[in-house]
């Protein structure tokens, strides 16, 4: 049986997302950038889930997977803005779990609603990749199309052929986190890959440092990439939100 539920937006837009009932925090899966709810971290903290009575979320971002939306018009607001909206239907504290662009994510819904979080745990976060690593990895033929006509067309092995858009590049700017100091009061854990060749380790460090008003900390994991997906990796991610929920 399909468990898919729908969150209606005021556009007309519908985000799809699965449950598990439980009890405590809601623990909510935030997802990267072109992946879905149904990735191998995210089901893994499904299964955690069910196991060890935890009440959890995971969504599809607008214009990914079974939500509705028009790619060209993804933003990193318009993802934020959904993932507070998901945030205020629900009820009590919630553990976001943002991997990648969804730490990102996650980290403005922390700013956003501080009274809700009883903790946030972040997997190989990539706040501000749009500004610091994906325009500057571009091509220049591809940046230049993006200036001239407005987009172009990224072939790219893993994430499928996209269109990246100028105005997904300049409506993240009002978004950047990196650029000041970060009020977060919930404890904060962060597990990032050394060998993660998309996000650079040593960004993390950046990031630790710009927190503030809570505990932080941060796993650098031997040999750990940018999926983190390993038995061993889920097995970490899924005892770092038991910790906080148990906090």
């Amino acid at each position: 049986m399909d468990d898919l539920q729908r969150l209606d937006r005021p556009d007309g837009e519908t985000l799809a997302l699965k449950r598990v009932e439980g009890a405590g925090a809601t623990v909510v899966w935030i997802g990267g950038f072109r992946s879905d709810m149904e990735g191998t971290k995210a089901l893994a903290l499904d299964a955690a889930a069910r196991e060890r009575g935890w009440r959890y979320l995971r969504y599809d971002h607008f214009a990914h997977g079974r939500s509705s939306g028009d790619w060209r018009q993804a933003t990193i607001g318009r993802w934020r803005e959904d993932a507070v909206a998901l945030i205020d239907s629900l009820e009590g504290p919630v553990i976001p779990v943002g991997s990648s662009m969804g730490g990102w994510v996650a980290l403005l819904l922390a700013v956003a609603r501080p009274e809700r979080l009883a903790g946030l745990v972040l997997v190989n976060p990539a706040p501000d990749f749009t500004e610091d690593l994906m325009w500057p990895g571009l091509a220049d033929h591809e940046r230049q199309a993006i200036l001239r006509e407005g987009e172009t067309l990224v072939v790219e092995d893993g994430l499928g052929d996209y269109v990246l858009t100028r105005r997904m590049f300049e409506e993240a700017r009002d978004w950047l986190v990196l650029r000041g100091p970060l009020p977060v009061a919930a404890p904060v854990h962060i597990l990032q890959g050394r060998a993660d060749d998309v996000v650079p380790w040593r960004r993390q460090i950046d990031l630790v440092g710009r927190l503030t008003g809570g505990d932080v900390r941060l796993d650098l994991i031997e040999g750990g990439d940018h999926r983190l997906s390993s038995p061993s990796h889920l097995a970490r991610l899924i005892e770092a939100v038991e910790a906080l929920r148990s906090a």
